[in-house]
């Protein structure tokens, strides 16, 4: 993935002249973003935008563009006096996004498989076997998105998308976890490659209600998994605090 961001950054800074014409705040809310979701920028980490303003080659107007961005991604909590952090998501808030994925995501999969082409179901298979690889976890969390985002790609439910990105968008820090400790597990990759590929099959054959299925099965094992990790505030990279705990177990 930092090739990603770091392509972008070259395209940002073009020839070093700064064009502001060039520099919109959705460009620079991708790098942000990015940062964010790989750990770059952990969560509560003061985001200095002068500071990122000067690496970028531009005036602070499109970073305060791009923290709006963010903020309303759930991603940056801005302050009356214009600083900005990274969020941080307690235990009790990544277990409720989970329990709404699991109902949503499926729906936003059943939009989808019908309107999927050919085209699009020869891009799943190639991700899935990229999956299959040996890959260190950016990496991982980067294709396991892609692949997410392709499944959904055929739907024509623009509401419920958007509130399903969101929800990643708000468990960022969550979701990097859970690729971390997958990568280091082998018995876990398994298993995930196994509902892999039950899911492109289903997919592939337009099984919908099967599909379904199989993708509310994988969120709840990733749900359940990242609630066993609770205390661990070191893995998950966010705030723990007694109360989240205690909710988060129901």
């Amino acid at each position: 993935m930092r090739e990603v961001y770091d392509a972008e950054l070259t395209i940002l800074k073009g020839n070093g002249m700064g064009d502001e014409s060039d520099l919109a705040g959705d460009r620079v809310a991708r790098i942000i973003a990015e940062r964010i979701m790989t750990g770059r920028l952990a969560a509560g980490e003061p985001i200095k935008q002068d500071e990122l303003a000067v690496e970028l080659g531009t005036s602070r107007i499109p970073v305060r563009d791009a923290l709006r961005i963010l903020e309303k991604r759930g991603m940056v909590s801005l302050r009356a006096n214009a600083s900005a952090k990274v969020v941080s998501r307690t235990v009790e808030d990544m277990d409720v996004s989970y329990r709404i994925r699991e109902v949503l995501e499926p729906m936003l999969l059943a939009e989808s498989i019908p309107h999927l082409g050919e085209e699009a179901i020869d891009a799943l298979r190639q991700l899935k076997d990229r999956l299959a690889d040996d890959l260190g976890y950016e990496e991982y969390l980067a294709l396991t998105r892609e692949f997410h985002v392709l499944c959904f790609s055929g739907h024509r439910a623009p509401l419920l998308s958007h509130i399903i990105e969101w929800l990643w968008d708000t468990t960022y820090s969550y979701r990097a976890a859970f690729a971390r400790m997958s990568v280091a597990d082998e018995e876990r990759l398994r298993a995930m490659r196994v509902e892999r590929e039950l899911l492109f099959d289903a997919i592939s054959h337009r099984e919908v209600d099967l599909a379904q299925r199989i993708w509310a099965i994988q969120v709840r094992r990733t749900h359940k998994a990242l609630l066993r990790y609770a205390d661990r505030a070191d893995l998950l990279g966010s705030e723990t605090p007694a109360g989240a705990r205690g909710n988060s177990s129901r």
